[in-house]
């Protein structure tokens, strides 16, 4: 696809809209197929206390009712910033297939809106991150969650 210049400004005007009209964070999103619109978000974690509430998880929510589908291929993310481990997993998990973004974790440090000391974080093995992972292997009576999954599903 082209990358639309249009629709990552309005991604960075949802973003200004929502410091100066709402409070919230300077974050926008917008999502796109075939150059339509699907859906739009901003960042809400200070008016929900939902720490989940970014932009692109927003519009990856409204989009994925709106088409009724976990799957987002063939869809554009245009994000006023660089996304998130969450929000950049998210787009992974949904089949995003293309993301712009104007403003760097770089821009985003003097302001102290960086990820990417989680980034960084997170590209370490799990046994040297900050919190601790575990894998605890467990069998509980009956049949296991994902043998359900495979039974159900036929």
């Amino acid at each position: 696809m082209i990358m639309n210049r249009d629709h990552l400004a309005t991604a960075i005007r949802l973003a200004r809209e929502n410091v100066l009209e709402r409070g919230g964070r300077p974050f926008g999103a917008v999502l796109v197929r075939d150059d339509e619109v699907l859906a739009t978000g901003v960042n809400e974690v200070l008016a929900t206390h939902d720490p989940s509430t970014h932009a692109e998880m927003q519009s990856i929510r409204a989009a994925a009712v709106r088409l009724k589908s976990p799957r987002l291929e063939r869809c554009v993310m245009y994000a006023s910033a660089h996304p998130c481990p969450m929000c950049l997993s998210a787009i992974h998990l949904t089949g995003i297939s293309e993301v712009y973004y104007a403003y760097s974790n770089e821009d985003a440090e003097q302001y102290g809106l960086s990820t990417a000391a989680i980034y960084a974080e997170m590209a370490k093995p799990v046994s040297r991150q900050s919190i601790r992972i575990e894998h605890v292997p467990m069998h509980v009576d009956g049949e296991a969650p994902f043998e359900c999954w495979r039974h159900k599903r036929g």
